[in-house]
């Protein structure tokens, strides 16, 4: 039996990312997904996880937004397909796969996330919503949308940004260690923006 071989994985996703995204994705980048992949193992090891579990969110982490270099809308179930035709060689079994799709669907918005890995990845997927760069990434997310006729304007962009950090929370006691506090001071420093563009 082959082991999982989470390098070659990865060398796989990072060449199609490299060579088949959009450059009007600015927010789901390459640096998304490595952003994505260094919080999950991150998050995994402080809720105790073993290596195998860290193992499989990590390629979970690195497959899950693969699906746009096909499509925007929906990229999830195109995310899907990729890791259940290329994981196989790479010494996954069926039933790795199967965790692996059921951890890529958690990061689909609304996250609904079924058991505790899947909640490990769908925290590590917004991280960034607690960091102290949110802003900075915030505005690669919004030239991406305004690029896709997601938004039509800055004020439309922080209304809804507002209504989604607002419905927000992480589910792993580790999430929230490390951002739930600097989340509260982006939606108060959020809040200021709103209030003097009235």
């Amino acid at each position: 039996m082959m082991a999982m071989d989470l390098n070659a994985a990865k060398q796989f996703v990072l060449k199609k990312l490299r060579g088949e995204l959009s450059e009007d994705l600015i927010y789901h980048s390459v640096e998304h997904t490595l952003d994505v992949t260094e919080a999950v193992r991150r998050l995994g090891e402080m809720e105790g996880l073993q290596n195998v579990q860290i193992t499989l969110l990590e390629t979970a982490a690195l497959f899950h937004d693969l699906g746009f270099t096909e499509i925007y809308d929906g990229h999830e179930e195109v995310s899907v397909r990729f890791a259940r035709e290329a994981l196989p060689r790479f010494g996954y079994s069926q039933a790795d796969i199967e965790v692996i799709v059921g951890l890529i669907r958690a990061t689909k918005l609304p996250q609904n996330p079924q058991n505790h890995l899947e909640e490990v990845l769908a925290d590590a997927d917004l991280d960034y919503i607690g960091r102290d760069d949110m802003f900075i990434i915030g505005q690669c997310l919004y030239n991406e949308w305004i690029r896709y006729e997601k938004i039509d304007s800055l004020r439309e962009w922080n209304e809804k940004q507002m209504r989604f950090l607002k419905a927000h929370y992480y589910f792993t006691r580790s999430a929230n260690t490390l951002r739930k506090v600097k989340k509260q001071e982006n939606i108060r420093e959020l809040e200021k923006v709103l209030h003097t563009t009235n």
